[in-house]
């Protein structure tokens, strides 16, 4: 029998804790900088102009391995989800709207898994 009590995902509880702990300081220290390092001086004209993107990199940067990786399929890349990604670009750059984009991939991702069959 194992002396260590391990979490119901196989850790050791201390592991966990002490990843729980280094997350959560590393949150904190990121907040921090920016909220009371930072405060209420001006950022420099450079770094305004990236973290503008930081918001519009975040959508793909969470999609993109669900469409080259999905786990569905085992990793294996599809026709439903690669195609359901061109049709959200499309209407994206076509309408430069966000929900009218998400609404078209996710109506044609069922479509066409309603169709393959999957």
């Amino acid at each position: 029998m194992n002396d260590v009590a391990t979490s119901a995902t196989g850790f050791d509880t201390s592991t966990l804790w002490i990843v729980i702990l280094g997350l959560a300081l590393g949150s904190f220290a990121l907040r921090f900088f920016f909220i009371g390092i930072v405060g209420a001086r001006p950022l420099p004209e450079w770094l305004l102009r990236h973290l503008r993107y930081t918001a519009v990199a975040m959508l793909p940067a969470l999609v993109a391995p669900l469409v080259v990786w999905p786990s569905a399929t085992g990793g294996e890349p599809d026709l439903p989800r690669m195609a359901a990604a061109v049709v959200t670009l499309a209407v994206g750059y076509i309408t430069k709207n966000v929900l009218m984009a998400i609404g078209s991939g996710a109506v044609t991702l069922y479509a066409l898994l309603y169709l393959v069959g999957v």
